[in-house]
């Protein structure tokens, strides 16, 4: 291994994890005593990227906090103020309860492979830096920060980019525009299966760059992103030219002509307007897919793209234009340029109407409390995963996906799905393994209440 001649962090080992070690995206223990815990007011800065390098910089991945759980009570607050603001300013709330629970349907699926696995990000940026690095920027260098910061910005750049020019890729990323809203639930909505493709961008940084530099900025670009997907906030005046802000992010999130693959900065949007992919919002943005899924069952949303590929890959004939069914743009067909013909992107006539099957009152009301059920288990899962069997972990996992799923589809109210019989099917498995043990509320004064 060739190393530099400077001050050098030790090398970051991972083995395998025990019970006792498992954590929901949290880093391994270390001889400083683990992750450092950070005050809500670092918390808060973190969010939007405003945590300097003297607070955030960490000798080893294992002290770097998470700060995207350590996030959750913000998502809530910053949620709650949006839709009072929306309120005050338009005389409507700035989300539906179908797609709200939704979105938080996909981020929480989105998170549950980080409760068994660890990030696939880290993983490969620690075996590159282990074994591959050239050289050692120092770790506690705000030069080295401030590298870091433009390094993982443009990787999620040129990622971001790519999951929208490449069919496949978008498979997986066009969960995160299937909403026809627009407001901070959207932000949560996010692929399971997107993380297991962007990480390869991030491995030039390995070369040089400490993992812990590397780990605290991939959560703050991600964090960052968060706070952008609103309304109420139109303009920022002169931050328009240099970050990412909610008016660019809403062009990018637009099924307009003019907003199609555009704006994929993260923190920055220089690099849009350095690459010719900037576009400023303009007509009004109708939000969501060029042509709309229609559903809020997660694992529908997750895999049908998926099957559009599969179906279209059969059914496409010659070798060459299989493989460019797989690796050209979602808009692209036999005889057509990579990314397909502009003028087959629909036209907005401004009379979009979002997908909202009618539901009654009380439904909507279920729907609501037993979601508030499942964030608590979901919570708790967190909280309690290192001392939890393997097996105890994978049922809670099971049974919080039916609940997803079977929350997705009461809010369809479609009668050829049975969404009926799933729900009776899903609280009668709730009672049994609650009864059992398996599932435990961080509340013990609401278990009654729960089985009722």
């Amino acid at each position: 291994r060739r190393r530099g001649a400077g001050r050098s962090p030790p090398s970051v080992h991972l083995q395998p994890r025990s019970a006792a070690q498992r954590g929901g995206g949290r880093a391994m223990g270390s001889e400083a005593g683990g992750p450092r815990a950070t005050a809500p007011g670092q918390q808060l800065r973190a969010l939007f990227y405003v945590l300097p390098p003297g607070e955030s910089s960490f000798r080893t991945v294992e002290e770097v906090p998470d700060y995207v759980e350590k996030s959750i009570p913000f998502f809530i607050a910053f949620i709650g103020l949006e839709f009072a603001v929306s309120w005050v300013q338009k005389r409507k709330l700035s989300g539906r309860i179908n797609d709200g629970i939704s979105c938080l349907s996909l981020g929480i699926l989105s998170r549950l492979p980080d409760v068994l696995f660890r990030s696939v990000d880290l993983i490969s940026y620690i075996y590159v830096w282990n074994n591959y690095r050239l050289f050692e920027l120092p770790w506690d260098s705000p030069w080295t920060w401030y590298l870091t910061l433009l390094g993982v910005d443009f990787a999620y750049y040129c990622f971001h980019r790519i999951s929208h020019e490449v069919n496949i890729l978008w498979a997986a990323h066009q969960v995160h525009h299937s909403s026809e809203d627009y407001n901070l639930f959207t932000a949560l909505r996010q692929s399971v299966l997107q993380k297991y493709t962007s990480w390869i961008f991030n491995l030039p940084m390995a070369l040089f760059i400490p993992p812990s530099v590397f780990a605290v900025h991939l959560q703050f670009n991600l964090l960052y992103q968060f706070w952008i997907h609103t309304e109420v906030i139109t303009n920022l005046g002169p931050l328009e030219w240099i970050l990412n802000t909610p008016s660019h992010h809403r062009v990018h999130h637009g099924r307009n002509p003019y907003c199609i693959d555009k704006n994929y900065g993260g923190t920055f949007i220089i690099w849009d307007r350095i690459f010719g992919t900037f576009e400023a919002e303009d007509a009004k943005v109708v939000y969501g897919l060029t042509h709309p899924v229609n559903s809020f069952d997660p694992i529908m949303l997750q895999l049908r793209p998926l099957a559009h590929i599969w179906n279209t890959f059969w059914a496409t004939p010659g070798f060459c234009n299989k493989l460019s069914v797989i690796f050209k743009g979602p808009g692209w067909g036999p005889g057509k340029p990579r990314l397909g013909l502009p003028e087959e992107i629909p036209v907005i006539t401004g009379k979009e109407v979002p997908f909202n099957p009618s539901v009654p009152a009380y439904l909507n009301c279920y729907a609501v409390v037993h979601f508030a059920v499942i964030m608590d288990l979901y919570t708790e899962l967190l909280g309690t995963v290192t001392m939890l069997s393997q097996g105890t972990i994978l049922l809670r996992i099971g049974f919080i996906i039916l609940s997803l799923t079977s929350f997705g589809l009461l809010m369809e109210n479609r009668q050829d799905t049975k969404p009926g019989i799933l729900e009776i099917i899903r609280c009668l498995v709730f009672v049994g393994v609650y009864k059992l043990g398996y599932l435990r509320s961080q509340f013990s004064s609401l278990c009654y209440a729960y089985e009722v």
